[in-house]
């Protein structure tokens, strides 16, 4: 049973790296959006087109609010991720230490 516990190990640390990454790219998607970076931009696109499609459903659901300026999508998509982040890697980590 130790493979199989050092595997959801394993799992959980990948997810826990790649819920940190996606954290971090939304971080930078809003700093980039008050700096008013380039568009153009190859590492702006890059970001842009990682975060976009985690932030779109909680753009459908909200308010728009864009008119005032207020873009509350990624507060609402960072606290989505580490609601799961947390759930998901302690219960596998948990799930591990019981086998």
């Amino acid at each position: 049973m130790f493979i199989l516990s050092n595997f959801l190990s394993a799992i959980a640390e990948i997810l826990g790296m790649i819920f940190w990454a996606l954290q971090l790219a939304i971080i930078l998607r809003v700093i980039l959006s008050w700096a008013n970076a380039d568009p153009y931009n190859g590492l702006v696109r890059a970001i842009g087109s990682i975060t976009e499609p985690m932030l779109a459903p909680f753009r459908r659901l909200l308010p728009s609010w864009k008119m005032h300026g207020w873009d509350l999508s990624p507060f609402l998509a960072l606290l989505t991720i580490i609601f799961l982040r947390q759930f998901l890697v302690t219960t596998l980590l948990g799930i591990a230490a019981r086998l």
